[in-house]
């Protein structure tokens, strides 16, 4: 079978690749790497050729597991997917491609006549699609496209640091997410953010506000579960005076009250189908009637969260499909904490110090194992839920100056049991603990030799760091400072 059509213009051939010195290949481009995955040797090979011709650097994948290999191990700028792969279809590796670090332009290779996949492909996000049997010049036009397009979107840099609003991590999941709020933020388009119970979706909401050009305007909260259905006409579009029994003075109504800012409606899957169609009708006129009232123009912007699917809310008639399309112009899905690894840590050391300020019980410090049983929870209720157990650790360890496993609800040290985990004897594991034979240690020197072990890595790992020994530790500059003089340790190496 031909996968590319007849033509003279090879690699190699003077069609293919020309002399002269206008045709010389530019150095800088040599750091453009472009990944092709693609079941057929000959046209892998032939692809490779193409682009190494060109000036490019490529690497070939025969199937979805090299592929997937090969993308997460190197940033590749460009992706040749077919979709006909030994070892599954290249549709359900697309996701994974476009979300590794590179964020890179996926290009789809089809067979003849078959573009059935190309457009679920862009649905997805693919950049284009090139078909079998193709020649040198089709697939050169859109990957020089899609690099014109990544340089030009490189140039482009925010005129200010995003604002985070209290939003912690630096993973790479959070950071997708804070890069779609940075592109939300200077739009006007409606936002639905989805995700689970307790994942911040508040927070990103007001970091959408902060960083727009509302942000000197009102940011009202709405929790769309909490408002009765009989109630709620009155709440979102206000009243006149004397309208109805108890009306004894005007009052404006949410949205009138988000005029020049943002409306927050949390939790929109919650809402009543009556005020569903009113709420639609406010968004496409910019208008609200207040009962007993006239039409009053309202400059606002809707950002709106679910944790429910409101695409089978539709298919359930519980939710208008004409509403969801109008309120998920731009739509920004949150990670749970259990994809975040590398942000726990950092959100329970930030959230202890805020909560032991709040509680006026002062920086506590955390042991490894309490922080071991908080990395191996799964967090079903995400942040929310671990800032509530971080608030039963400082209420339980009262005046205690270290946070320890027995500080958590019970239920959080079972469930780390249950895991097949076992709180450590020490800091270093078994090995490092009292012999048997020998003299033993009286368990405050024991106590004094681990401490000062511990101390000798963390000066290592801190890497001449203050802030990070302390954040690494979880324990106060002044703490710090007690113990390195203490085992007549520094920071800092002699010069």
């Amino acid at each position: 079978m031909c996968y590319f059509a007849e033509t003279d213009a090879r690699p190699g051939t003077d069609r293919g690749h020309p002399e002269g010195p206008e045709n010389e290949i530019d150095p800088q481009r040599r750091v453009t790497h472009i990944l092709i995955i693609d079941d057929d040797p000959k046209i892998g090979q032939f692809l490779a050729d193409i682009l190494d011709a060109q000036g490019y650097s490529p690497v070939v994948a025969h199937t979805v597991s090299e592929g997937r290999k090969l993308a997460t191990a190197t940033p590749c700028d460009i992706i040749l997917l077919d979709l006909d792969l030994p070892d599954g279809n290249g549709l359900t590796l697309l996701p994974e491609l476009l979300k590794t670090e590179s964020r890179p332009e996926v290009i789809i290779i089809t067979g003849t006549g078959d573009i059935r996949g190309a457009k679920i492909a862009f649905k997805y996000g693919a950049w284009d699609y090139i078909q079998k049997p193709f020649t040198m010049e089709e697939v050169s036009l859109p990957i020089l496209r899609a690099l014109e397009y990544r340089k030009e979107k490189a140039a482009v840099k925010p005129p200010v640091a995003l604002n985070r609003t209290g939003i912690i991590g630096n993973s790479h999941a959070i950071q997708c997410s804070l890069d779609e709020v940075a592109k939300a933020s200077v739009t006007t388009a409606s936002v639905l953010i989805t995700g689970e119970t307790g994942t911040g979706k508040e927070l990103f909401a007001r970091a959408i506000h902060d960083n727009s050009k509302r942000s000197a305007g009102a940011f009202v909260a709405v929790d769309c579960g909490a408002i009765p259905e009989s109630l709620a006409e009155a709440s979102f579009f206000g009243y006149e005076k004397g309208t109805f029994t108890g009306a004894e003075m005007r009052r404006d109504g949410l949205i009138r009250q988000a005029d020049g800012g943002t409306l927050f409606l949390d939790e929109i899957g919650d809402l009543a189908l009556s005020i569903q169609k009113a709420l639609l009708r406010a968004l496409q006129e910019k208008k609200v009637r207040p009962i007993g009232g006239r039409e009053i123009a309202v400059d606002f912007r809707l950002v709106a969260a679910t944790n429910r699917d409101l695409t089978q809310l539709v298919r359930e008639n519980t939710f208008r499909e004409d509403l969801l399309y109008r309120i998920r112009a731009i739509e920004i899905k949150l990670p749970p904490l259990r994809q975040r690894d590398r942000d726990l840590q950092e959100i329970a050391v930030h959230k202890i110090h805020q909560i032991g300020k709040n509680y006026g019980t002062g920086v506590k410090g955390v042991s490894p194992e309490f922080m071991k049983i908080l990395a191996t929870y799964e967090w079903p209720g995400n942040v929310r839920e671990l800032i509530n157990v971080l608030e039963f650790a400082l209420a339980s360890a009262g005046t205690d100056p270290t946070l320890h496993p027995k500080h958590l609800p019970p239920e959080y040290r079972a469930s780390f049991l249950d895991a097949g985990q076992q709180l450590p004897t020490t800091v270093f594991g078994p090995e490092d603990g009292p012999q048997e034979s020998g003299d033993l240690l009286t368990l405050a020197d024991f106590r004094e030799s681990l401490e000062r072990q511990y101390f000798a890595v963390l000066v290592k790992k801190a890497q001449g760091s203050r802030e990070k020994a302390c954040r690494l530790a979880g324990i106060s500059q002044a703490r710090l400072y007690d113990l390195l003089k203490k085992y007549h340790l520094s920071l800092f190496k002699p010069s």
